[in-house]
């Protein structure tokens, strides 16, 4: 295997799919075919260069506020409306993800992975103005530099807050954040042998450094300004010496306005030199774009080498070309790895959407409409376990570190939820107004696949296999079985009858549709919707469409 060598050949519709699946929230068929014939390059390439790094933000969506359609995340800060105006931060990264009048980018799927690697919460932080500050951060730095990704996030006020970096001072330090920036967000717990990365002495040297900051304006009524300050006569000015996990290195303390920042700045050098930290990082990329496991070959042959290229000096820890080698290479499209990851409900959710082509309101132009959406699926998110932005603890989602991984999403109790989702493309829901209604109109789709649908006697009815191989369509990432698909048509197309059947049943329908009134036709059109809803029901609860 030649693992992070360049895949070479071009793509093909379905592996077209795999890097859209993986890089993106999901495609649309269309984008499959856009991408269909590129290098693997040429379509990272295009994905890299379709990125917004500044899209309109977010806007007052409720109709009844004197600030209606205002923008706010920049305003004076208001007490009242904090809740609603935090949670249109999250719609409006919702809107980012699932979109379609832009072209498919890497940004948003790779700044999820990265609020869930920097993890703090909207419900904590409790400011909506810290919340947009501190997402638009992840979005600004998430193919940025590593390194100067850990230094901004430190200092982010939403993370001070969060991991109590306020609390941080002399002679009483608070361990918090200097915990957690070594186990989960820089060198890791424990290396791929298991051995410890770090000490405790290590997080209490680390805690020293970073006394003094704190956050500003938090919930203050009226504040037009807010930030992080970094306060001398709080911070503690002595040497600080860590132990041989980082080559008994020792930060010197230093005495000035600008000795937090000093500081800082050498304690991220100092973990960013700890052999594990790039692969610890690396390994986490693996994870969430190729597969959740990492085997001891995969060690040697993928991490070790991309970490490597990580750190590299002509790379810096520059995470851009450490993401293009990934998911330009030949372990990215190998075929064990299609189909190697349990979708999340984000990607259950905004694949399903995309792929279904279900269109999305503007938010400055049909605002209450927008509003409606994306509080209902914001709730369909929260109910499967993945409220954006609101992890349940600092270690982010349970599915990306525990032992189980994303096999972690199926349980007993979320099985329910993601199939009432299923349910809710064929039944449709009244939470979201016309004509955003999220229903497959299936009876149309049919339609549209049959040549001169109103003259039966000039072209024949469309067949049974010809309908479930288009209805299925990109709906999975591997082909069906023909077992499986002769289980499709006859038991829960057909109920049990015969092909001819459906030939039958759907020239009958074709025929009544000339003139579609009456009992007839009503009888007819309800007798092949139910068969055709519950055939893409049945699809949308498979095994097989709950993994990409």
């Amino acid at each position: 295997m030649a693992y992070l060598s360049s895949y070479s050949p071009v793509l093909t519709a379905d592996t077209a799919a795999h890097l859209l699946r993986r890089a993106t929230a999901g495609p649309t068929k269309t984008e499959i075919a856009n991408f269909t014939g590129k290098t693997a390059l040429q379509a990272y390439t295009d994905l890299f260069n379709n990125i917004n790094y500044n899209p309109s933000p977010p806007i007052v969506l409720n109709e009844n506020s004197s600030y209606f359609k205002q923008t706010f995340v920049t305003g004076p800060f208001r007490g009242a409306d904090n809740f609603d105006w935090s949670s249109y931060v999250k719609y409006w990264w919702h809107a980012q993800i699932i979109r379609q009048d832009t072209p498919p980018s890497l940004l948003e799927k790779l700044a999820v992975f990265w609020q869930n690697h920097f993890v703090t919460t909207r419900e904590m932080v409790s400011d909506y103005r810290y919340v947009w500050r501190y997402l638009d951060t992840i979005r600004q730095n998430s193919l940025g530099n590593f390194k100067n990704f850990v230094k901004v996030i430190t200092k982010d006020p939403a993370m001070l807050l969060y991991l109590n970096g306020n609390e941080n001072v002399k002679n009483s330090p608070n361990e918090n954040y200097a915990r957690e920036l070594q186990e989960l967000f820089t060198v890791g717990a424990r290396d791929f042998a298991g051995n410890l990365n770090y000490t405790e002495d290590d997080v209490k040297a680390a805690a020293r450094v970073l006394t003094g900051w704190n956050y500003t304006n938090h919930w203050y009524e009226g504040s037009t300004t807010f930030g992080s300050a970094f306060d001398l006569s709080k911070h503690d000015i002595t040497n600080k010496t860590f132990s041989t996990k980082y080559g008994s290195t020792s930060i010197t303390g230093v005495n000035s306005t600008t000795g937090g920042d000093t500081e800082l700045n050498a304690l991220v050098d100092m973990l960013m030199a700890h052999p594990e930290a790039p692969k610890f990082i690396c390994r986490k990329l693996y994870k969430w774009y190729v597969n959740p496991t990492v085997t001891a070959d995969i060690e040697t042959n993928v991490i070790i080498p991309l970490a490597d290229f990580f750190k590299s000096p002509a790379n810096n820890f520059a995470i851009e070309p450490v993401l293009r080698k990934l998911l330009t290479s030949d372990i990215f499209y190998d075929i064990d790895n299609i189909g190697a990851i349990i979708k999340s409900p984000l990607e259950l959710m905004a694949g399903s959407l995309r792929l279904f082509n279900f269109q999305v309101p503007n938010m400055t132009s049909e605002t209450v409409a927008f509003r409606k959406y994306f509080s209902y699926l914001d709730w369909r998110m929260h109910v499967m376990q993945m409220s954006l932005i609101d992890q349940p603890s600092v270690f982010g989602w349970e599915p990306y570190y525990q032992n189980a991984l994303s096999r972690a999403w199926i349980a007993s109790s979320t099985v329910a939820l993601r199939n009432s989702y299923a349910t809710q493309y064929i039944w449709g829901s009244d939470e979201i107004p016309s004509p955003y209604k999220i229903e497959l109109n299936l009876v149309e789709w049919a339609k549209s696949l049959q040549p001169n649908f109103l003259s039966p006697t000039t072209s024949p009815a469309i067949t049974a296999d010809f309908l479930l191989e288009k209805f299925s369509e990109k709906l999975f990432v591997t082909p069906l079985f023909a077992t499986q698909k002769e289980f499709l048509i006859i038991t829960i197309l057909l109920f049990g009858s015969g092909r001819g059947t459906w030939n039958n049943e759907w020239n009958d329908f074709r025929t009544l549709s000339n003139n579609p009134t009456g009992m007839a036709y009503t009888d007819k059109f309800n007798g092949i919707r139910w068969r055709l809803q519950s055939l893409m029901l049945y699809m949308l609860k498979m095994a097989e469409f709950q993994v990409f």
